[in-house]
């Protein structure tokens, strides 16, 4: 069983060699520990920081780009290498490294394909106020939308098997947190999460400058992510208002057109033919998104099962 623990970097050289020396080398169940740092275009010295404290691997990216991408990148390399579990941990050391153990047990025992890490959101005195309310209200609408319990949606201290890493796919470039659970979701994946605790601050967040940024940035991913994997009910849903409206307007007409008035309420009708118009049409634009929708999860299962085969050919020349 390998285990290998990532790390995406973006100039970490003040905290990177704290995080790995925090991080296990050894664990129960596991035969082999190994690091890997993701250098996403660091222009500090967090490569040689990385090297300096043994890293195993380093994944240059080239260029910054973005967390999104670091992270999928980065889950494609180590299943290359042969990683059985993956866990992501953030470069800030914002995560206390001996929650590893914890993260990767329901993996090893066969519960879970992801575990996700829930800070103690409430209880994290650098949070504000405001912070911690956005946050909460974040998770609640990934719980609502993903059909999960993850009671902290936006933490990146998580563990992945080799399959489920495999399987996912990250659409946004900005953050990976919210629609892999959306995603992980909606592919009936088995994901948990377990208790963690943090570190104090060492940076302020680069990702979420305020909390309106927070939700400025995460408002569109999660709708994005539910039309991508609920298309037809999203389309749906959006046609109920044109479609209501239109109904209100033709009943109108009718009641006046039955007591002798409907050459004055002609527009009614317009609008009323302009609003049932637009309710078909989105609920036709539901229906294509569905197959779009239900082609490209055919595409994802042959990609999956061509990793799969090419890391067997792989294995087997080796």
């Amino acid at each position: 069983m390998k285990l290998i623990i990532q790390i995406p970097c973006y100039n970490e050289e003040a905290t990177l060699g704290a995080v790995i020396e925090d991080l296990p080398r050894e664990l129960p169940g596991v035969g082999r520990v190994e690091y890997m740092v993701i250098d996403d275009g660091c222009t500090d010295k967090t490569v040689e920081v990385a090297r300096e404290h043994g890293v195993d691997h380093i994944l240059s990216l080239g260029k910054n780009q973005g967390l999104a991408v670091a992270f999928i990148k980065g889950l494609s390399r180590c299943v290359e290498l042969g990683a059985d579990i993956i866990v992501n941990t953030d470069g800030d050391h914002q995560y206390q490294g001996k929650y590893v153990q914890d993260v990767i047990a329901p993996i090893l025992a066969g519960q879970s394909d992801i575990v996700v890490g829930s800070r103690p959101i409430d209880k994290i005195e650098y949070f504000s106020w405001m912070k911690k309310k956005a946050q909460r209200l974040g998770s609640y609408v990934v719980r609502q939308l993903s059909g999960t319990d993850i009671p902290d949606a936006p933490s990146g201290f998580r563990a992945y098997s080799a399959e489920a890493a495999m399987r996912l796919h990250v659409f946004n470039p900005y953050d990976y947190a919210l629609e892999t659970i959306i995603q992980a979701g909606h592919m009936k994946m088995k994901i948990s999460h377990v208790p963690i605790d943090v570190n104090p601050k060492t940076r302020p967040s680069r990702l979420f400058g305020s909390e309106f940024d927070y939700v400025k940035q995460s408002l569109p991913i999660i709708l994005r992510s539910y039309i991508i994997y609920k298309p037809l009910r999203t389309f749906f849903y959006a046609s109920l208002v044109p479609g209501f409206l239109g109904l209100v307007l033709c009943a109108r007409f009718l009641y006046y057109y039955i007591v002798g008035l409907g050459s004055g309420y002609v527009q009614s009708l317009i609008l009323a033919s302009v609003c049932l118009t637009i309710a078909f049409n989105l609920i036709v634009l539901g229906i294509l998104a569905d197959l779009i929708s239900a082609n490209r999860n055919l595409s994802h299962e042959i990609l999956f099962n061509s990793r799969v085969g090419t890391l067997k050919a792989g294995k087997s020349n080796s």
